[in-house]
């Protein structure tokens, strides 16, 4: 008897152990501030609050202002209003976790086990694991069920709720990523398919993994701006970020190199952004002429009045104008779309003149992927329908605009993007990303040896080639 009065004392000693890791220092009448500040500044300043559902996002709310007072810490309060944001379905409003918490979640550390997982093609797959258990968990290793569910209903039910994406693609890589994120403590039945076809089951708890050594090893830490030769005289360019402004520096650098290229590759498959200053800076040495489009970009014209009048209206009124008002279609339509949320400014747009460069005229290919996002996109506008350009790879994100930042209870924050953004045409991008002239899909081998396999990479090289023989 004293022996089980010892076992049931130790699991609640750490029970409370986990439980006092992770802060809860909240009121409940600060959970709801943080809550109702959330809400109404997305329902003033989030200019594509006129593509939301909006039933879903009020019944959203709703639910969000009973389930946050049953959270039981401030990691719990934070992840409802995650899920409360992604309804939103914007990659450029986000609820981010004060420091204190997000320096708890844990990803790929499970004790004794490490896995690193990436959605390809639709599959969740192991892409890395600590040294010890590469041979127990291959590289290339399917997750085909979580907790008793499919990897895709588990998704659906439990990681992709909690994620603000613009597109679906990423979403799912976000939700590959992020598959088992959690705490200390979190606990996980996993079932994985080996390359070979074999089956086989684990028991994860997130705890902190000791062992540093991994397998793949971890590449060399990239430079923001890399250059090399390959064949063909085809000059390959790699620009991770546009956050600084060395990378112009870098570009201009080898301009002379660059002039005797036949052919020039730019990689932003992983660019996530930065200045489009800088994207700028680099793209004009690509544009024929002195000067360079850009985006076209809107902001929600908010009168309280208009807003008011249009409160009276119906999408029915819109069609032939409000008679009995004496109010014409047109005028109809504009207190509508104020009360709405989808009348917009429209800012000035003209051609931005680029001082006098040496121009590169070869054929150039981009490479594009899901992670080219933001300033990287805007890259990619301002080389939008030039003749020599040809992006290759997949879609690029699908998420720009400018973020208001506001901070919520307990350090945390969140951002709202509060600027449409489009083609210079008008057509809209967002939600969508920019679409490649020639799509390559990244496949495991990809994946899982980067230095050996890129199929998007040769895509972008064949074409090329094919170019330069014509």
């Amino acid at each position: 008897m004293k022996n089980k009065i010892s076992i049931v004392c130790l699991l609640l000693f750490i029970g409370s152990a986990l439980s006092a890791q992770i802060p809860n220092k909240l009121t409940l009448n600060e959970k709801i501030y943080g809550l109702s500040k959330f809400w109404s500044d997305v329902e003033y300043n989030f200019v594509y609050l006129y593509k939301t559902d909006q039933p879903k996002w009020d019944k959203a709310y709703r639910e969000a202002i009973v389930n946050i007072q049953k959270t039981e810490n401030d990691y719990q309060y934070y992840k409802e209003l995650k899920k409360l944001c992604a309804v939103l379905k914007d990659g450029h409003t986000q609820v981010y976790f004060p420091e204190d918490i997000e320096n708890k979640i844990m990803v790929s550390m499970f004790g004794e086990y490490r896995l690193f997982l990436m959605n390809v093609q639709g599959r969740v797959y192991v892409i890395g694991t600590n040294k010890s258990k590469e041979k127990e968990i291959p590289l290339g290793s399917e997750i085909i069920t979580v907790n008793g569910l499919s990897t895709a209903e588990y998704q659906d039910k439990f990681v992709k709720p909690y994620i603000s994406s613009s597109t679906v693609s990423y979403l799912n890589f976000k939700a590959g990523v992020n598959l088992l994120e959690g705490v200390n403590g979190d606990t996980y039945d996993v079932e994985i398919k080996t390359p070979k076809g074999d089956i086989r089951k684990l028991h994860l708890t997130h705890s902190k993994t000791e062992e540093t050594a991994v397998n793949p090893e971890a590449l060399p830490n990239q430079s923001l701006f890399e250059f090399k030769w390959l064949k063909n005289n085809i000059a390959y360019v790699k620009i991770s970020s546009f956050e600084n402004s060395s990378v112009v520096k870098d570009f201009e650098s080898r301009m002379a190199e660059l002039r005797n290229a036949k052919g020039i590759i730019l990689d932003i498959r992983n660019n996530g952004g930065g200045s489009s200053k800088n994207s700028k800076n680099i793209a004009k040495y690509f544009v024929k002429g002195d000067t360079i489009y850009g985006a076209k970009n809107y902001s929600r014209k908010i009168i309280p009045t208009e807003r008011a009048l249009g409160s009276f209206l119906t999408p029915k009124d819109t069609i032939a104008g409000k008679t009995e008002w004496g109010l014409s279609k047109q005028e109809t339509t504009d207190l509508f779309k104020a009360y709405s949320g989808s009348k917009f400014h429209e800012f000035e747009y003209k051609p931005q003149v680029i001082e006098p460069v040496e121009k590169l005229n070869v054929p150039t290919v981009v490479l594009t992927s899901v992670l080219t996002a933001s300033a990287a996109e805007d890259f990619l506008i301002y080389l939008y329908n030039q003749k020599n350009i040809t992006r290759v790879g997949d879609y690029s994100n699908g998420s720009t605009g400018q973020p208001l930042q506001i901070e919520l209870p307990g350090s945390g924050s969140a951002i709202i993007c509060t600027k449409k953004v489009t083609l210079p045409d008008g057509e809209e991008f967002i939600g969508v990303g920019i679409k490649p002239h020639i799509f390559a899909e990244r496949n495991l081998n990809d994946t899982l040896y980067p230095v050996k396999f890129d199929s998007q990479l040769e895509a972008g090289i064949n074409y090329l080639k094919g170019t330069l023989k014509n």
